[in-house]
């Protein structure tokens, strides 16, 4: 019995805590909804203003990373420049940003409007 009323009680002690910090973290489409990160035409993400701090930081950094291994990938394929292959990138996943969301052109961010 007593064993059993440990096990409640870590139980509930984990419930009160909270899920674990990663499962808490920033994701792209949250920081996305969030206007704190937005598309940018040389197909890779940035923070829209220094909001979010380090978190937004990382997120960046980690998701462009990605995009990066994949554009490099694809660029070594078709025996192109890793720039041109991110700046088509750009141009879809900007494409199929919903209205409002951040768009980075240069160092400008504006709202899409449609």
């Amino acid at each position: 019995m007593a064993l059993h009323l440990r096990r409640l009680a870590s139980l509930l002690l984990l419930l009160a805590l909270g899920p674990a910090p990663a499962a808490r973290a920033l994701d792209l489409d949250a920081a996305r909804a969030q206007g704190l990160v937005g598309e940018q035409t040389d197909g890779y993400v940035g923070a829209v203003r220094g909001e979010g701090g380090a978190e937004v930081a990382q997120l960046v950094a980690a998701v462009n990373a990605k995009r990066r291994a994949a554009y490099e990938k694809i660029a070594r394929e078709q025996g192109t420049d890793v720039t041109a292959v991110a700046a088509l990138a750009g141009q879809k996943l900007i494409a199929r940003a919903p209205a409002g969301s951040w768009i980075g052109d240069g160092g400008r961010w504006y709202q899409k409007a449609r």
